[in-house]
């Protein structure tokens, strides 16, 4: 085991010298949700259920492959790396059934990043559970021991599945998310989280199914941290930490009633069933049921469907084999019946719902329950088995802690788990600009404020005009940020998931190599970042395999800054070679968009209602590749601090001007051996055409990487300076957003790196 490469000092990072450290962090990568042998990603039917014969090894890539992805990430800036494994990819097989093969090529592969200098902590990926709940993460063996039976959750809509979907390519967008609120995962993170006190009967091999499905989640984290413990070169000198599982969801603990759709849930779209449709529909009887559409404003309802199973049920059959994983079911959990029935919250004879608010309070001691209760308990209690059991292995490891996405987080502060080695660990989304895949300059709305309940009404949470939105965003991971003090107590702040769609306006970008949209909207998530006062973020995400065909490969998501499909930006004269596109570039100004820029009193209606998301796939062109651009990599290719001597006061680039500024606060001088440093991409700021101001001290920019080493081209610029507040401006080449160079820019750009490869004083 190696020193620490990276400490927490309160509420902030620090690294080896003392100084503050930034985490410029990205998602590798989405790649490791689905399966390498066979390669099942979500638009595939061929094989899906055959879940206990797959293998991850190759995920999140080769071996072989390896170094050519992290030298790319180094180039672009990212010091730090959120590693995406699943439960499934260690566990696949059987219960207690580890991949040892796989565990050996994440080893390899977190040994070669070692030689990037990355801050990599390990996350325990889950989207709704599993691949086969409509996500990823789980092993299709821990639907079997809820008593399900996934094979029959189209039929039900007990889960939206790309992969069983009839066309997968139209598949509705976005609705994979719906179905946290459908019945598969409603059912099983019930379960997960609390069937010790919702579902007593269900006991396997003696254990209730809490206990057996926390259990072997958290072991199989914790074998596979022992394995990296034993490789002897990896932890604290490459993996600094652990997060806790991704986006924890509550299922129905603290649903106020089964008939109704509760008033905190936003999200809806297609059929929009109650908690109580679902189970009867999961039980094979038809309803019918509400169906809701994504528009400007947010979900609107659009009609009602029939959903009619024809008899079909997600309940496994009373004849069902449950031999074959070894297990031994309680006499009392009744194959081929609803759980929830067996526990008195229905009559199947009658179809009489009996409690319909059984899930709103604890059944022993009748305590209402809600969000933020399950969040002070049944989720901190699963934190804590977590934490302990990873800390037993990786000694005084960082934990990122991760509350369910946008809740109030637990009420920590002062308490035994205020614990200095804690990281606060939210995500954010545009949903506007995630749901409707498009990039509204004209409006959008504070959400964050919405869900506090700041506003009197919605339409007082809608911001309009782009310096406004980018505001609303800054100041939304503002108040995210100070709520986590406020709860949790004085710890970092690191925003492990944030991210914008690149289909945007239909593929508009993919036909034309215009990513205009694509970069003002990148570049208003990274205002955000930068002026929140967050002590980092990993941008959701890196995808190895994304083409402009599937996107990210998964679910119909096409968040991925890099793409098979799009050119590298010219981050050294060796990396490109010029080339011209067509059409010509449109003006700066111009946003492929669908709404006005121009707003009256006459229009203001008509503009804040965007386009909705259809449930139809838009018919596109084939020529998607034939265009192809630098994916908006100008807006997150940017400045940042990498090594801070003292205290970050704030820093941010302005893309449109190509200034950086930084404000620090040092209680002593910089050292010779340990200036601050900040990362200065050479497409923004070619060395001749660079122009640094600073308070005081001496400065340096130099290019890393010249001696053909591993990381490639890195442009640094080192900064000696005196004790207290200092100030620094640094201007660069201002460019057009979203378009790529053309001809005459591009090689004479290349051109002025070729002259300049002395470090400038």
């Amino acid at each position: 085991m190696t020193s620490f490469r990276l400490t927490i000092d309160g509420d902030v990072f620090r690294d080896t010298k003392g100084r503050e450290v930034t985490l410029h962090g990205i998602n590798v990568a989405g790649d490791a949700k689905y399966p390498a042998k066979p390669d099942l990603p979500s638009n595939i039917k061929e094989g899906f259920f055959d879940g206990d014969s797959v293998s991850f090894v190759g995920r999140p890539f080769s071996v072989d492959e390896a170094d050519t992805h992290f030298a790319r990430l180094k180039r672009w800036g990212y010091n730090t790396i959120r590693y995406i494994f699943t439960w499934e990819a260690i566990e696949h097989k059987a219960p207690g059934r580890y991949d040892e093969d796989w565990v050996q090529h994440t080893i390899q592969i977190l040994r070669l990043a070692k030689s990037y200098d990355f801050y990599i902590f390990m996350d325990p990926h889950q989207d709704v559970w599993s691949r086969f709940t409509g996500g990823s993460g789980a092993p299709m063996w821990t639907l079997y021991a809820c008593g399900l039976k996934p094979e029959t959750f189209a039929a039900t809509e007990a889960a939206f599945v790309q992969n069983t979907y009839p066309d997968p390519a139209e598949f509705p967008k976005m609705i994979w998310s719906t179905n946290y609120t459908r019945l598969a995962c409603q059912f099983i993170f019930t379960l997960f989280f609390a069937g010790r006190d919702f579902a007593p009967k269900a006991i396997i091999d003696g254990k209730n199914i809490q206990d057996y499905l926390q259990g072997h989640f958290i072991a199989a984290c914790e074998h596979l941290a022992r394995r990296i413990h034993e490789a002897g070169d990896l932890e604290n000198g490459v993996v600094i930490g652990w997060e806790s599982i991704n986006e924890p969801n509550r299922g129905l603990i603290g649903w106020p009633d089964l008939t109704m759709i509760p008033g905190e849930q936003k999200l809806q779209k297609g059929t929009s069933p109650t908690a109580w449709q679902a189970i009867l529909t999961g039980s094979g009887r038809a309803c019918e049921i509400a169906t809701w559409d994504f528009g400007g404003m947010g979900p609107y309802k659009s009609g009602t469907a029939l959903v009619d199973p024809k008899g079909e049920t997600v309940w496994l059959p009373r004849d069902h084999d449950d031999s074959h994983y070894g297990w031994k079911r309680d006499a009392d959990w009744k194959l081929g019946e609803c759980l929830w029935a067996q526990h008195g919250i229905w009559d199947p004879s009658s179809d009489t719902l009996l409690k319909k608010d059984f899930f709103s309070m604890h059944p022993v001691t009748k305590k209402k329950l809600d969000y933020e209760h399950f969040t002070n308990t049944y989720f901190m209690d699963f934190y804590r088995k977590y934490k302990d059991a990873i800390r037993n292995v990786h000694k005084d490891c960082i934990m990122f802690c991760q509350p369910p996405v946008l809740e109030i987080p637990p009420s920590l502060k002062g308490t035994k788990d205020d614990d200095p080695l804690m990281v606060y660990a939210p995500h954010y989304y545009d949903g506007v600009t995630l749901m409707t895949k498009t990039w509204n300059r004209l409006w959008n709305v504070d959400v964050f404020g919405l869900l506090r309940g700041r506003y009197l009404s919605p339409a007082f949470a809608v911001k309009v005009g782009e310096t406004a939105i980018r505001n609303c965003f800054r100041d939304q991971l503002s108040a995210i940020r100070a709520e986590g003090v406020q709860y949790m107590g004085n710890h970092p702040c690191v925003l492990t998931e944030i991210g914008i769609p690149y289909d945007m306006n239909e593929k508009h970008a993919y036909k034309t190599g215009d990513y205009t949209s694509q970069s003002l909207a990148m570049d208003a998530n990274h205002f955000a970042i930068e002026g929140s006062g967050m002590n980092g973020f990993t941008l959701w995400v890196y995808m190895a395999l994304n083409n402009h065909q599937w996107g990210d490969l998964w679910n119909g998501e096409d968040l991925s800054i890099y793409s098979r499909d799009d050119r590298p930006l010219p981050l050294s004269p060796d990396e490109a070679s010029p080339s011209v596109l067509n059409p010509p570039p449109p003006s700066y100004t111009k946003s492929e968009s669908s709404v006005s820029l121009s707003v009256s009193p006459s229009n203001l209606k008509d503009n804040l209602a965007t386009p909705s998301i259809s449930s139809e796939t838009p018919t596109t062109g084939t020529d998607l590749s034939n265009h192809p651009g630098f994916r908006a990599a100008e807006a997150y290719v940017r400045p940042t601090p990498i090594a801070t001597v003292g205290r970050v006061r704030s820093y941010g680039f302005d893309l449109r001007n190509c200034t950086f500024n930084l404000a620090l606060d040092a209680p002593d001088a910089a050292r010779e051996e340990a200036p601050t440093e900040i990362f200065l991409p050479e497409f923004h700021f070619p060395r001749e055409n660079t122009h640094v101001e600073v308070s005081g001290g001496k400065w340096t920019i130099s290019v890393e990487g010249e001696d053909g080493g591993h990381a490639g081209l890195i442009q640094k610029l080192r900064w000696w300076h005196g004790a207290g507040e200092q100030q620094m401006r640094i201007k660069g080449m201002m460019r057009r957003q979203g378009v790529a160079l053309g001809k005459e820019e591009e090689e004479g750009y290349l051109e002025q790196c070729r002259q300049s490869r002395c470090s400038v004083m």
